[in-house]
């Protein structure tokens, strides 16, 4: 009986730790949000950067194949 008294109270500190982990409230702040938005709009703004640099060249390719298409259709 003792033996049993003791598991039970042990799985009830266990319950007790596990109950108190899940309800504590600590987390991202303010501070952590606003750096993730930073980096994420800072990546956003270097791709567009690059796509935007490389997109005349891509319309002049996509361009020269459509009109040499339609050069050797003819």
């Amino acid at each position: 009986m003792k033996y049993i008294v003791m598991l039970q109270n042990k799985v009830d500190m266990l319950k007790a730790k596990a109950l108190g982990t899940l309800t504590k409230k600590e987390g991202q702040n303010t501070v952590e949000y606003v750096l993730m938005l930073v980096v994420v709009v800072g990546v956003a703004l270097a791709a567009g950067g690059l796509i935007k640099s490389a997109m005349p060249e891509v319309w002049d390719n996509v361009k020269q194949k459509i009109l040499g298409s339609i050069n050797s259709a003819n």
